[in-house]
């Protein structure tokens, strides 16, 4: 156990943090599964509107922290064109 008053605070600080990213986490993983279920239903429409969602979250993500910037990059690449291979047969 941490011994001075600001190793103390410096535990506090973690923890807060923790809990916070863990939340941000999740909730770009929950936005991420809104585009999955629109690509599998093939849903063009939907799919575009949870990406355009999607990816405000990812990249508040990254300002905040939480996931780092090529990771966001990739991630929003990989969903873009899975999107776009939801509308290419419709159009």
């Amino acid at each position: 156990m941490a011994h001075s008053k600001s190793a103390q605070k410096r535990i506090r600080q973690t923890e807060v943090r923790t809990e916070l990213n863990k939340a941000r986490r999740s909730r770009i993983r929950t936005f991420i599964k809104k585009i999955d279920e629109a690509v599998a239903g093939g849903d063009a429409t939907a799919a575009r509107a949870a990406l355009r969602d999607a990816q405000a979250e990812i990249d508040r993500g990254v300002v905040k922290g939480v996931i780092k910037r090529n990771t966001a990059s990739r991630t929003v690449s990989r969903l873009n064109a899975r999107v776009k291979a939801v509308a290419a047969p419709s159009a």
